[in-house]
């Protein structure tokens, strides 16, 4: 067991382990950057998709977005059916980290705020994932961060002690939840200062 009695490292996906641009999807379908971002903010908003990621099915989201801006009907449905040019790759120096973990024998886990129909059709393409002992879905389990009961069904999925695991996400709300919870946590910025965290706590050399 590491210092600190940290024996697990838990990850975040989106923004720790691969990059997420949603705009992506739209550069060429709707090339005016104003008129993009306008799109964006106005209606395939952030918070619409966060309700994929609670547990709303894409064809219902779908659906109930195109009765209110017929007009998009066609890029609303592009949000789910390109929803993979959202991730144009992995940030950069993580797989590393994640195979040297890995190669030490630390049990890895994650939790990802993910809709059940995006994560089906990314997790393929996705194989740093197979290094992962278990990865909590909160479209799968219908509860989101920063809830205290996803990282309460984490921790019985995973079967550990928060005390005993070091999560690590990108956002701060997230990060302060699991903390409170009784988890160990690091808040991601890049690659080489959570190398140097998991070093000093003994999980790397």
């Amino acid at each position: 067991m590491a210092d600190g009695g940290i024996d697990a490292v838990v990850f975040d996906v989106g923004k720790v382990l691969v990059r997420w641009e949603r705009e992506r999807p739209y550069l060429a379908a709707i090339p005016d950057p104003a008129e993009r971002a306008r799109f964006l903010d106005e209606v395939v908003t952030f918070e619409w998709h966060m309700e994929h990621d609670a547990g709303r099915s894409a064809a219902d989201m779908v659906a109930e977005r195109s009765a209110l801006f017929p007009h998009h009907a066609g890029l609303i449905a592009r949000w789910f059916s390109h929803f993979n040019e959202t991730i144009p790759g992995p940030v950069e120096g993580m797989p590393g980290i994640v195979e040297a973990l890995d190669a030490r024998g630390v049990p890895l886990y994650a939790i990802t705020n993910f809709g059940a129909d995006t994560w089906a059709g990314f997790r393929p393409s996705f194989p740093l994932a197979d290094r992962f002992r278990d990865i909590v879905v909160s479209g799968v389990e219908k509860l989101a961060k920063p809830d205290p009961a996803i990282y309460a069904l984490a921790a019985r999925r995973f079967g550990r002690d928060p005390a005993a695991m070091l999560f690590i996400d990108d956002s701060l709300p997230n990060v302060v939840a699991a903390r409170d919870c009784g988890w160990h946590t690091h808040h991601f910025v890049d690659a080489p200062t959570l190398r140097a965290d998991l070093s000093a706590r003994g999980l790397l050399d």
